[in-house]
């Protein structure tokens, strides 16, 4: 590839970001959260529960997520079966779990947290893991049928992927009171 055809890292950095802004608040809430909880970035109680009931579910998000250090460590080198054997069945049940919280509604915005999660060599296996948790049982039929209709043709079928890192990973943003911010 010669250099003017390379692509400019901020314009990668973009990219992710527009990506990200087009997910709905409520995605975007559940993918900094899962974020902050995945890469022990920050007190996610502290900074994401508003109640007791969030409160538990980042706790078993926790718990949970604790899986991700040996998922990362499975990931398969190679398509051969025998090595799929330890990464698939875990990276479905967490995934499962992530797509019943009700708040991941699309290929797109999955993809872009387990890219963030699991880093670049994860990609490949993205689109059957998503597809094989999107059509477990625990999810609402209508659910099962928006996630599963969100995966593009070119994801489900891609003939390679990119093994570039990931370089936005969007975080808690304080509000600003727009009112004091003017004086």
């Amino acid at each position: 590839m010669t250099k003017a055809m390379q692509p400019v890292p901020g314009a990668m950095t973009l990219s992710e970001m527009k990506e990200f802004a087009s997910f709905g608040s409520a995605t975007q809430r559940y993918i900094r959260r899962s974020l902050d909880v995945g890469l022990d970035r920050a007190d996610a109680v502290g900074t994401w529960s508003r109640d007791a009931v969030e409160e538990a579910g980042i706790k078993v998000q926790t718990k949970l997520y604790k899986r991700l250090a040996d998922i990362r460590k499975a990931i398969p080198q190679d398509c051969a079966i025998d090595s799929i054997e330890k990464f698939m069945p875990a990276l479905i049940s967490l995934s499962a779990y992530d797509l019943g919280q009700g708040r991941i509604s699309s290929f797109p915005a999955y993809r872009f947290l387990y890219e963030r999660l699991l880093g670049p060599d994860a990609r490949p296996w993205l689109p059957g893991s998503f597809c094989a948790a999107a059509s477990l049982p625990h999810l609402h039929p209508k659910t099962r049928k928006g996630l599963l209709q969100s995966i593009s043709e070119a994801a489900a079928t891609a003939p390679g992927w990119s093994t570039r890192e990931p370089s936005f990973f969007p975080e808690w943003v304080e509000k600003v009171d727009m009112n004091k911010a003017a004086h």
